[in-house]
């Protein structure tokens, strides 16, 4: 682990997602100069780094940040923890000021936007750099190595099912709406798909069974899968054995369980570990993720029997807002 001093500002810090990064920073050895957010409350800042100066204004944020360069405070890296559809504008802002940026998923929600990023890249010489952070789990990365030893001609059939419970909250707050967050697909469904593919290989067929705000369903034909999966932030889509605030996660491999419920508490910070090394996941590393949740946000729902997965069929709750 990296024992260097490195500056760091933070975009995002009154969020839910905050906290792990405020933890990867002090535990990497960095140093947080500045913290921005609508949202005062930020308490979270007094765990980590008490002396950081706080913002509820960009422009007040930004002439700090202009200051701290001036007087050769100069900030290495930008980490950007606020609400996906401000990613890539952030991430334009870190890298024009001559910072690195370390970006939460989705980098941006739509392709195209990754020509700017990858312009102000060759533009400023600094990079942006994807939490991809399941590519550092140890089941997943001993599955990779599986499928890399295993697969040859090999097609695996894959299960997977995502069961993560929210709140009305959820659906009030920017995740709640696609135009922001991108829907279920997106906001919850990129750490998946990016796994998946990571893992799998490209796409080759994409079908989407159910798609509401609170659940999705369908297919992927991968080069080495053919994957079944299930998202949900419903409880109700919860086993009958588990409490209603517990998220279910599972994968079944050619029909064994492959257990990756743990292990995630970390991550963040061996993502950090290896940004500090230049050795983290580029634009082009998070692109085929990104492409796939714009493809199926795209694709129209329609079941298919032969390719659902066990819990396409059960009826969605109509969603609180409609």
């Amino acid at each position: 682990m990296s024992t260097s001093t490195h500056t760091f500002a933070l975009i995002g810090a009154s969020g839910y997602v905050a906290p792990r990064h405020l933890k990867a920073i002090k535990s990497t050895g960095g140093e947080l100069l500045a913290a921005l957010d609508p949202h005062d409350a930020a308490g979270g800042l007094d765990a980590y780094f008490p002396q950081a100066a706080f913002f509820t204004e960009f422009e007040r944020f930004d002439r700090h940040l202009e200051k701290l360069k001036r007087s050769g405070q100069h900030i290495e890296y930008l980490s950007v923890c606020s609400p996906n559809y401000l990613h890539d504008a952030h991430a334009r802002y870190g890298l024009r000021s001559g910072a690195d940026v370390i970006c939460e998923k989705p980098l941006v929600l739509n392709p195209w936007n990754l020509d700017a990023l990858l312009e102000l890249e060759l533009e400023t010489g600094r990079k942006v750099w994807n939490l991809l952070q399941l590519r550092h789990h140890p089941q997943i990365v001993e599955l990779k190595n599986l499928v890399q030893k295993e697969s040859g001609e090999q097609v695996f059939d894959v299960e997977l099912t995502y069961i993560t419970p929210r709140g009305q909250w959820y659906h009030a707050s920017w995740k709640g709406d696609p135009a922001k967050s991108g829907g279920i697909v997106t906001n919850i469904g990129i750490h998946l798909f990016d796994m998946l593919l990571w893992v799998f290989g490209k796409v080759q067929h994409a079908e989407i069974h159910l798609h509401t705000h609170g659940r999705a369903t369908g297919f992927l034909q991968l080069e080495h899968a053919r994957v079944r999966w299930f998202l949900s932030i419903e409880a109700e889509t919860l086993p009958p054995h588990l409490p209603q605030n517990q998220a279910h996660r599972s994968l079944l491999l050619n029909g064994q369980a492959w257990d990756f419920s743990e292990g995630f508490t970390d991550l963040h910070t061996e993502s950090y570990s290896t940004i500090m090394i230049g050795q983290g996941w580029s634009i082009a590393d998070a692109t085929p993720g990104i492409e796939l949740t714009h493809q199926l946000r795209q694709i129209a729902p329609k079941v298919n029997q032969d390719t659902a997965h066990p819990l396409a069929g059960l009826t969605p709750l109509p969603h609180p807002f409609q």
